[in-house]
């Protein structure tokens, strides 16, 4: 079984910044982390050894942390929020995606220019929920299907940053056609790292069998890598860690691709080629030993047969 990389995966420069700004950190246990740093649990391990306090994804919006220095992660919060923080006497560490505030820049520009911001993307990840706090006209549309007729005459679109650019066309066009009457205005705010890991999949899948997806259980990038393998029809599983393949997933299967989001460290990465190299071996060894058949001969020899 061969296993194919993809040419572009792994952690993007908005998340090795933010892992950067971490390790420089000299209190650790004076810090929260607001929520995760980014959705990988072996960085959360790793921060809660350091001795950072960590707050769960759910309660990052309801609840001041009561160590002096707060630092917001990666996926970045409202402005609103930031502000609470701050006048609660926290000091803010701040490890924001340069693109993720591109996001959040684009969405208060359409607000203040009065329009109705349909944000593309999915309800309820923290990124989102960080870009429409800030807003107060505004839907959040996971797919076709929710876009509707809207009352405003200005509807203006932006993307969270790791939404496929084929479901952001898809979007576009359905609220043009539902919404003929309104000025509609597009901001691409879909990060590049994103884009160019879609196309790395779209490119492996044209080699591959089956595709093998590493990235944390909540990361939303590393789902729509998921989901575009299904959507071409092909096989995808999403693993955490090596420990979480099985090697019933490749029986007869002659090339593997591997790919990875962008919150997966590149050891975890190395970690899960060497495994399905070892599964590809194993699963040739065995097919090799099934297809041995013991060699009977019919000579004849003092009148009866001898197997050999």
């Amino acid at each position: 079984m061969r296993v194919i990389r993809a040419s572009a995966m792994g952690v993007c420069f908005g998340v090795r910044d933010a892992l950067k700004i971490t390790e420089v950190v000299e209190q650790p246990v004076q810090v929260t982390v607001y929520g995760e740093l980014v959705h990988n649990p072996l960085v959360r391990q790793h921060l809660r050894m350091r001795g950072f306090k960590q707050t769960a994804e759910g309660q990052r919006r309801n609840e001041i942390p009561d160590t002096p220095q707060v630092l917001i992660t990666a996926h970045g919060i409202s402005q609103r929020r930031k502000a609470e923080l701050v006048r609660a006497g926290k000091q803010l560490v701040d490890t924001t995606c340069p693109l993720v505030n591109k996001a959040h820049g684009a969405a208060i520009r359409l607000r203040d220019q009065g329009y109705h911001v349909l944000l593309i993307g999915r309800p309820g990840h923290v990124e989102v929920q960080g870009i429409t706090e800030d807003l107060d006209s505004f839907d959040v549309l996971p797919d076709a299907n929710a876009v509707q007729t809207y009352d405003s005459k200005r509807l203006g679109i932006i993307c969270q940053t790791t939404t496929p650019a084929s479901l952001a066309q898809q979007i576009r066009a359905a609220v043009a056609q539902k919404n003929q009457h309104a000025e509609i205005k597009y901001i691409d705010t879909i990060c590049q790292p994103t884009k160019d890991r879609q196309a790395a999949v779209e490119e492996l899948l044209d080699h591959v069998q089956t595709v093998v997806v590493v990235g944390g259980e909540n990361s939303n990038n590393t789902r729509q890598l998921v989901q575009h393998c299904h959507e071409r029809g092909a096989t995808a599983y999403h693993v955490q860690c090596a420990d979480e393949l099985d090697p019933q997933w490749f029986e007869g299967v002659e090339a593997v691709g591997l790919t990875a989001g962008t919150s997966t460290l590149p050891e975890t990465i190395e970690d899960v080629y060497s495994r399905l190299i070892a599964i590809g071996a194993s699963i040739g060894t065995a097919q090799k030993k099934q297809d041995w058949k013991p060699f009977k001969s019919t000579l004849r020899v003092h009148g009866h047969f001898d197997a050999a």
